[in-house]
Parts: C-alpha cells; structure tokens; sequence
C-alpha cells in the first residue's frame, strides 16, 4: 500500500513557480505536463516505486533527518519519509547548487496531504 504524501510549504511555493516560469516560457498545456510529471513522480516515491538517494553524502553525513531526493525532469524532489507518509521539502532545479539549497530547507512544514 502506497504512503501518503504531502508537500511543505516551500514545495507548494516552488511547484507554483516552476508552473509560472513553465507557462511564461513554453505555454500552459506544457505547464499541465511537466505538473502532472512531477506529481506523478512524488506519487511513485509514496509508492516506492522509484528509486532516490540520500542527501547525506552531499551536504553532512550526520545530519539529524535523512533527506532524500529523486529526479523529474529538470527538478529534484527533495523529501523525508517515514513508515507511513512521505514529506516532500522542495523542488530544486538541477542547475541549482543542491547542496547548498538542501543546507538551508527548514524542518518540513505541511500543508496538504495528497
């Protein structure tokens, strides 16, 4: 049985942005596409159906939670989980410095449940 899944308020900030950009840059039916690609993605990390890496190794291996991260596109999902849900902390583009954003996310706020 799939976990539920949720994103904080900074991955509903970032996947708001990327739609914008995404519409401004390319039209809203792509937007729609590369929305659905990232929703699904994070559907199939609740699922466990795809696979993900520690983001230990790039930042500190001794950070307190271990956050993981999968790729979608042009974005990482970066997200903790547990037995029963997964708390996806942002959408980070692969152009960005990774570790340095994943050093500055805050302990995971929710807003929704999906």
């Amino acid at each position: 049985m799939p976990k539920t899944w949720r994103l904080t308020l900074q991955a509903e900030s970032s996947l708001l942005d990327i739609a914008l950009w995404t519409i401004e840059t390319f039209g809203p039916r792509q937007a729609q596409a590369y929305e659905e690609d990232l929703i699904a993605r994070c559907s199939g990390v609740a699922s466990e159906t795809v696979s993900s890496q520690s983001c230990r190794a790039l930042i500190d291996p001794y950070l307190s939670e271990d956050l993981r991260f999968t790729r979608s596109g042009q974005h990482f999902i970066v997200f903790v989980e547990d037995d029963t849900s997964v708390i996806i902390v942002d959408f980070v583009h692969v152009r960005s410095d990774l570790p340095e954003k994943l050093a500055r996310l805050e302990k995971p706020r929710t807003e929704r449940d999906h």
